[in-house]
């Protein structure tokens, strides 16, 4: 008989972050240099938009890891897969800042033109045409009142339909409510059977060797200890 080795739950997008937020899922990586490209942000944003699934996150509950911060993991689950992910919504949704490969600390806005319900990465241009939202992460923020902004939006556009975009914007700010998979690996696996799960999974990208795994994935202060 097959012993399955983990479960599957679905989240909103705004739990997940909330979760990360309050540390109650660790992202090791959250200090390293994030690998997408701004593109790939946007366009991890416009699949949210249009419905489309952007794959399961993979977490591991483990009182054994010592994280490199200090603390211990206990009552955390450590993200072992979508990292990358994580820190796109981070970034476009929240308005945080993410290291880039110099070690600097960079924003990556995407702007929304809600007369064609299109994304992209914010510059210069788009700064200046009314047609765009520049920054998405202030239609998510609690102090942003959707009606008000729809009046001022339509003052600058006046050819537009007022309905039709507080339609576009009301199914922006409905993407944080989109579930996202995520999956709970046992906790009673070990990090040699966690290493193999992840490898399996990337087998298409990058394979880390288990060294790798274990300093930038688990991110471990020292070494693994099972105790």
């Amino acid at each position: 008989m097959v012993i399955q080795k983990f479960s599957v739950n679905h989240h909103p997008i705004q739990t997940i972050l909330t979760w990360i937020l309050s540390n109650e899922i660790a992202v090791p990586e959250i200090q390293r240099p994030f690998i997408w490209n701004a593109i790939k942000v946007r366009d991890l944003i416009d699949s949210l938009y249009n419905g489309y699934p952007i794959g399961y996150l993979i977490v591991w509950q483990n009182p054994h890891v010592k994280l490199k911060d200090g603390s211990s993991s206990i009552g955390k689950r450590i993200l072992i897969d979508g990292q990358q992910r994580v820190k796109a919504l981070m970034a476009a949704i929240l308005g945080k800042e993410l290291i880039n490969s110099d070690y600097q600390k960079k924003r990556i806005t995407i702007a929304f033109n809600p007369i064609e319900n299109k994304f992209e990465v914010l510059n210069t241009t788009i700064q200046k045409d009314k047609r765009w939202i520049s920054d998405i992460s202030k239609v998510f923020s609690p102090e942003y009142k959707i009606l008000n902004a729809v009046e001022e939006y339509c003052s600058y556009n006046n050819d537009v339909k007022k309905e039709d975009i507080l339609e576009s914007i009301d199914s922006l700010k409905s993407i944080i409510n989109i579930p996202i998979g995520l999956i709970d690996l046992n906790s009673d696996l070990g990090i040699e059977e966690v290493t193999e799960i992840f490898i399996r999974i990337n087998s298409s990208g990058v394979v880390l060797n288990q060294a790798d795994f274990a300093m930038s994935k688990i991110a471990v202060d020292e070494k693994y200890v099972e105790k």
